[in-house]
Order: structure tokens, then C-alpha cells, then sequence
């Protein structure tokens, strides 16, 4: 086997191989299932003994709130934005339900909007809450708790314009409120205050919570974190759901001295707690029973008779869309909010990837486009790498009719063909192993802008041509129904039958795939020759049912790709004629074909 052949093997069975893994190999772990009684109903997680406030103790934590009677009967206030709709429950003053008016289920205008928060009447609890620990001159009890029952000092709605404030008397001197706001995006402003009037100093530690019982309703994939994510002091940590059980008190806890955040993340929507920048806290994440815990819990503050003490946090609730976090970080100087995003091991080619990407959706205002023209400058900047490759390869090719007299030459002594091989590279100045560079170039690449496709929300129910209404998801049309001429249906995603049921664009990758392999040398090895023949077929079906954008970005490479190299074999006095091979190849076998090739220089 010759050196370019090997390399060739070599760089393509990496490619498989780690596609392979990712789709066999590791298939995505089942959730756990949600816990339910004799009657089949979900068991909302109890408070566990020990986990409880600790008065006057630093390390307590904060408390886990128990959905008692008040939650379903206190009043509540409705959410109004621009983005946002919902109500915060007087019941602990939760945000604890949340729907965001700009995203719905499904690509039916009519489906349900996304719901991010609730209260638990018809999905697992899931809310953000905040109050007090008492640690001095206070009990616990003489402090509000998530389940406390509020009154609405003032405002009706909460708006981006009109804030929201609650209050609560404790009936022992200690009077609380909480002043809700809301920007136009999705962050959200609580002021906490307590005024002193017991006659004698309070200290108390304010905290802020989210709450999340059971598991998201989505299909987990191993390559996408959802869980626990946080930032302290510039040090980013990613906890998976099934490993916060498991974390030790050390582990749980982060002292943050400055800059931090913390909350759970989905593939496109997360919640996070952001105290003000600037401000020390300690960051814990925990599991209580089936319920997951985000909390940021402050130093404790001390309230002299007649005073007031205050403090001020943020929560983040939304979609993870990449400009408004940005601007959250940019602007309002939440360090590394941008990180909240899943951008993977190959975050230095992801980040600018999807900048790229979404500065030309900017410009074009349709991501379809926007994938083939960045293919188009990906194709550029790697054209100096590529060029003398495909010199190389073309040379490799006009030498085909001399390896087929060398293999007949050596027969079985593959020494000897080894040797004969070296030399007529040596004598034609080829270099047989730079073609494999631009291909391990693109693997890089290609799994970049797979993660950029997969986890970004600005490609999800994004529309391109025609039939591709959501680039996030597989080619909808199907061979099986002649892409739609038929009346019946095709087979649901998951069904064995699925991978069968091909679309457009995978065949067009496949087609793309087969014209740009002409272009190169063919093996002499007729085990060789039939891999690389069945390549391009295989792809199409292994990557048929990816997202639509990232099966247009292949295309697109694979077709700019065939423009370049054919240009540059021209350019350099090589005339392939690879419209004739590929004509040809339907009727004669390649070696026949290759015999017709014009015969490398200096050669008769």
C-alpha cells in the first residue's frame, strides 16, 4: 500500500471513528425516571432532615422550599414584557411562572409558547426565590420563607416600565420587602430590604435560589451539557444532573470574591442567579431528593434599630440567544456570560465560527445562506494550505497508468512496489503525503460548526428554501414518499426504518462527495478502490438524518471544493476530465478509464 493511500485511509477512518463513537459507540444515557406514588402521580421532593437553616451558622444553606396549600391559593401578579409572560405567586414572592413570547414548541404558529418556569400544576416545579437566613438577634422563623404568604405594597403589572413591590410585616419589628423589575430581554432585577424597628441589632444573610424538581423533558445528548453551570471569578464548571448527588460539601460550595453566577442551562433556555458585580458570595449547587439547587448565598449584614438593610441581585430566565448575552456581558459586566453557551472542547474555533455566522446572517437575514457563504470563506482561508495538496494530487493522478505498470511489474513483492513507488514520486517531485492535510484540516471544522448548528438557538425553526423550514433539524422530505408526490408518510426520527428515508440534501451530499473523489487518484489496491468507492454513499446515509445546516454546510464545502481543485489542476497544466469519468464510470471500470489519462511529463 502506498504512503497516499494510507494517509488517505488513515484520515478518513478517523472520521468515521469519531462519528462512530459519537453515535454508537456512546449513545445518549437514559434520564432517570420522575418518582410517583401508587397512583402514578409525581412525588414533590420533601425537605431532608440536616439540610435545613442553621441559625447563626455561615455554612447553612439556603432552605428548600416545601409546595404546601399557599402556592396554589395565594394571589398573583401577572408578567407583561415585550418577551416574557406569566405571574409571580405572593407565595414566597416565586417567579415561578414563565413563558417566552417570542418561541413556540414547534413550527405551527398556534403551538404552545415555550414555558421555562412553573409552578408545578401541570409540569415539575421549577421557580426562582429569594429571602433571608436568620443568623443574630433573630429566629428563623421571624424571617420569610418560600412559602410565605406576601402582600403587594405596589404596581399591578409587572412591565419592562412598572416594577413590582412586595412586602411583609413579621409582627415582631422586622418589616420585609421586595422590589421585582424586569428589563426588555430577560433579566430580571430583585431588591430585598429589611427595616429594623425591634429596638436591637439584626444581622441576617440574604439568598437567592432556583429550584428545579426532577428532570428537563428532552432527549439528552452526550455531546450537549444540560445541568448546573457556573461562574466564579472567572473559572467556568459544568455539572451534569445525575453528578450533583453526588458532590461533596466542598465540591457543592464556591467562594466567589467578585464576579460569579450560577443556574441550570438546557440546550436553549437556562436560568441564572447574577449577583451585582463586584459583590462576594458563595455559589452552591445541590441535589436534595430529585430536586436540583442553584443558590447564591451572601455575607451577612447587620441592621441596627431603626435602620435598613438592602441588597440587589439579578436572574437571568430565558432563551440563550448569543447577542443578548453578550450584552449582558459587555455592557452590563456579567464576566463570562457568554460561556453560558455550550460552545465544546472547540470553543476557539466555535466562538468565532458562530461570530462569523451570525454577522453574516445580519447582513443576508437567512442562515442558509449565511452557512454557504462562510463555508465560502472557511474555503478561502484555507486555499494556500490546500493548493499545493491538490498539485500534488493532481500529479498523483497523471501517474496513475505508471503504478498500474509497477503493480503488474511487482506482483505479489510489495517491496519492490514500495521501492518502485518511492522512486517515481521522487523522479515526478510528489510529495504522497500532502493530500491528507486539508482533510484532517476539515475535521476540526466540520465538528465545529456541528456544535455551532446543534446548540445555537439562532439556528433553531430557521428557515432556508422551500421544504427546509428549520435548519436545526433533519431534511424533511423523504425517498420513500418520492419527496412528498406520494400520499403517505415517512418513517418518525428514532425509527429503525429512518436512516432509509432519505431527503434532498443528503442525496445531494452524496452526489457532491462522489464528483469531488473523481478529482483524485484512485487507489491501485482493489480493496481500497471499493471503500472509497462506497464512501460517498455511506455519508449520505450516516449523515442524512443530521441538521439540515450542517448537511448544507458539507455540500457547499464539498462543491466549492470541486470548483478549487479543478481550477488549480487546470491552472498547473493538468486537464482532467472528470465529467467524462464520471460519464464513463457507469460504463467501464476505473482502470480502463485511467488507461486514457494523459501520461505524467517527461514521460513517453
Amino acid at each position: 500500500m502506498d504512503d497516499q493511500n494510507k494517509n488517505l485511509i488513515l484520515a478518513t477512518a478517523l472520521s468515521f471513528v469519531v462519528i462512530l463513537t459519537w453515535f454508537i459507540l456512546f449513545p445518549p444515557e437514559e434520564q432517570a425516571p420522575a418518582v410517583t406514588d401508587s397512583d402514578g402521580q409525581v412525588v414533590t421532593a420533601p425537605v431532608s432532615d440536616g439540610l435545613a437553616p442553621q441559625v447563626g451558622s455561615e455554612a447553612a444553606p439556603a432552605p428548600v422550599a416545601e409546595l404546601g396549600a399557599p402556592a396554589a391559593e395565594a394571589a398573583r401578579i401577572a408578567i407583561d414584557t415585550a418577551r416574557l409572560t406569566g405571574s409571580i405567586t405572593l407565595a414566597g414572592g416565586r417567579i415561578d411562572d414563565l413563558s417566552l413570547a417570542d418561541y413556540r414548541e414547534t413550527l405551527d404558529p398556534t403551538s404552545e409558547l415555550v414555558r421555562l418556569l412553573s409552578p408545578g400544576a401541570d409540569a415539575l416545579p421549577y421557580f426562582a426565590v429569594h429571602g433571608w437566613l436568620a443568623v443574630d438577634g433573630v429566629n428563623q422563623d421571624q424571617v420569610p420563607d418560600p412559602d410565605t404568604l406576601w402582600e403587594l405594597e405596589s404596581g399591578s403589572t409587572l412591565t419592562a416600565d412598572t416594577p413590582v413591590t412586595l412586602v411583609w410585616d413579621n409582627g415582631a419589628g422586622l418589616t420585609f420587602r421586595k422590589t421585582i423589575s424586569v428589563d426588555d430581554n430577560y433579566l430580571f432585577e430583585v431588591e430585598q430590604s429589611v427595616e429594623n424597628a425591634t429596638g436591637s441589632q439584626v444581622s441576617l444573610r440574604p439568598y437567592g435560589q432556583i429550584r428545579r424538581d426532577g428532570l428537563p423533558d428532552s432527549r439528552p445528548f452526550f455531546i450537549l451539557h444540560e445541568g448546573l453551570v457556573r461562574m466564579s471569578d472567572g473559572t467556568l464548571e459544568e455539572i451534569d444532573y445525575d453528578d450533583l448527588p453526588d458532590l461533596s460539601t466542598d465540591e457543592q460550595r464556591s467562594e466567589v470574591e467578585a464576579n460569579g453566577w450560577i443556574g441550570f442551562t438546557d440546550k436553549y433556555w437556562m436560568t441564572n442567579l447574577i449577583p451585582t458585580p463586584g459583590t462576594g458570595f458563595r455559589s452552591v449547587a445541590r441535589s436534595v431528593n430529585g430536586v436540583y439547587l442553584a443558590e447564591t448565598v451572601y455575607p451577612a449584614v447587620s441592621v441596627a434599630p431603626g435602620g435598613t438593610a438592602s441588597t440587589q441581585t439579578g436572574l437571568f430566565a430565558g432563551a440563550k440567544e448569543w447577542e443578548t448575552i453578550r450584552s449582558y456581558e459587555q455592557e452590563d459586566g456579567v464576566e463570562g456570560f457568554i460561556d453560558s453557551i455550550d460552545w465544546g472542547w472547540f470553543f476557539f474555533l466555535t466562538k468565532p465560527i458562530f461570530a462569523v455566522l451570525h454577522f453574516l446572517n445580519g447582513i443576508i437575514g437567512n442562515m442558509g445562506w449565511s452557512i454557504m457563504l462562510l463555508t465560502l470563506c472557511i474555503k478561502t482561508l484555507l486555499l494556500p494550505l490546500a493548493w499545493k495538496s491538490w498539485v500534488s494530487m493532481a500529479k498523483m493522478k497523471e501517474l496513475q497508468p505508471e503504478m498500474e505498470k509497477l503493480k503488474e511489474a511487482a506482483g505479489d513483492d510489495r517491496q519492490k512496489m514500495q521501492q518502485g513507488m518511492m522512486k517515481l514520486y521522487k523522479d515526478n517531485k510528489v510529495n504522497p503525503a500532502s493530500g491528507c492535510l486539508p482533510i484532517l484540516m476539515q475535521i476540526p471544522i466540520f465538528f465545529s460548526l456541528y456544535k455551532v448548528i446543534f446548540v445555537t438557538i439562532e439556528l433553531r425553526h430557521a428557515p432556508w428554501i422551500g421544504w427546509i423550514r428549520d435548519l436545526s433539524a433533519p431534511d424533511p422530505s423523504s425517498i420513500l414518499n418520492f419527496f412528498g408526490l406520494a400520499p403517505w408518510g415517512t418513517p418518525e426520527i428514532g425509527s429503525i426504518f429512518y436512516i432509509f428515508s432519505l431527503g434532498v440534501l443528503p442525496i445531494l451530499l452524496g452526489i457532491s462527495m462522489w464528483m469531488q473523489q473523481k478529482l483524485n487518484p484512485s487507489p491501485t489496491d482493489p480493496t481500497q478502490k471499493m471503500i472509497f468507492a462506497w464512501m460517498p454513499w455511506i455519508f449520505m446515509f450516516m449523515l442524512g438524518s443530521f441538521a439540515s445546516g450542517l448537511v448544507l454546510y458539507w455540500i457547499a464545502n464539498n462543491t466549492i471544493t470541486f470548483v478549487q481543485q479543478y481550477s488549480i489542476m487546470r491552472l498547473n497544466g493538468h486537464k482532467p476530465d472528470v465529467f467524462g469519468n464520471i460519464i464513463g464510470s457507469f460504463r467501464k471500470s476505473e482502470p480502463a478509464a485511467a488507461n486514457k489519462s494523459s501520461p505524467p511529463k517527461g514521460k513517453k
